[in-house]
């Protein structure tokens, strides 16, 4: 997993010229769960029609120049691993953070899930 490619297949979009800001979110297996109990790692489960869906929807959006995202689904990932790496650019800060907020929370609801591998 690896921003720099991601953020590569941005700036070959025909649109790039009009971003003025790309913003990254780099998930990574966290060493406890939400409760605190402490995890050895995880998988992921991704719904690839679902996730399509999303970066259709995402992508419309105003001042949105493009949204990539490359997940680790399906294969056991231990502590410190990447999980997601989401990539937006768009026009202004606003726009731009506001859709990274929308993309990563409608990915974590309606794409993925997660079994955590407890100690």
């Amino acid at each position: 997993m690896n921003a720099d490619t991601l953020i590569s297949k941005i700036k070959a979009h025909p649109d790039y010229a009009q971003a003025g800001m790309i913003l990254c979110h780099n998930g990574v297996v966290r060493g406890t769960s939400r409760d605190g109990r402490p995890v050895s790692g995880l998988r992921v489960a991704v719904d690839t029609e679902r996730l399509a869906q999303v970066l259709t929807e995402h992508r419309g959006l105003p001042g949105i120049v493009d949204i990539q995202v490359e997940i680790a689904g399906d294969r056991d990932l231990t502590v410190g691993d990447d999980v997601m790496m989401l990539v937006v650019a768009g026009d202004i800060r606003e726009n731009v953070i506001d859709v990274l907020t929308r993309t990563l929370n409608a990915i974590k609801t309606t794409v993925t899930s997660k079994t955590e591998f407890f100690v």
